[in-house]
């Protein structure tokens, strides 16, 4: 009997502690066990490269995600309504870059490139950058990771 007892107040605490910090905050608690939380990226944005881009911010979101499946890196999120493309550096380079949107007007778009690893952050967004100011195509970025994986380049955390 004092077992089931145990048993219900424990319950009882468990659900007043999740309700007390609120449901976003098991929700990014879970994001971040299981790898794929976009916080840490969103909190380096104060030290982000940002650069504006000639394109609407379809064409800009797009355009990126072309880049980033050229260069065979890992998206793990990706939601135009939260203006954001979240990826790892490689299947086996977990390092995580940011990419958030901002529409200036119907013509422009603002890209910032955030990640906790200022060499990966540098390293992405000009190749990134340069695909989008059309500087390299897709295939010498495929190119350039083919050569990349054959190195074994990896960065920080």
């Amino acid at each position: 009997m004092k077992a089931i007892k145990r048993y219900y107040v424990m319950a009882l605490l468990s659900f007043g502690i999740i309700a007390l910090l609120g449901c976003e905050t098991v929700k990014e608690g879970t994001k971040g066990f299981l790898g794929v939380s976009t916080r840490a990226l969103e909190e380096a944005r104060k030290d982000a490269i940002v650069k504006t881009f000639n394109y609407d911010y379809a064409a800009c979101y797009d355009n990126t995600l072309d880049a980033l499946k050229h260069m065979r890196a890992y998206v793990y999120k990706q939601d135009r309504k939260e203006h954001i493309i979240a990826i790892y550096i490689s299947e086996q380079d977990t390092t995580p870059v940011g990419f958030f949107f901002k529409e200036i007007d119907k013509a422009n778009t603002q890209v910032e490139v955030s990640s906790l690893s200022t060499y990966a952050k540098d390293f992405i967004s000009e190749k990134v950058f340069s695909f989008l100011d059309k500087k390299v195509t897709a295939k010498e970025l495929e190119a350039q990771a083919d050569a990349e994986k054959e190195k074994g380049l990896k960065f920080s955390h």
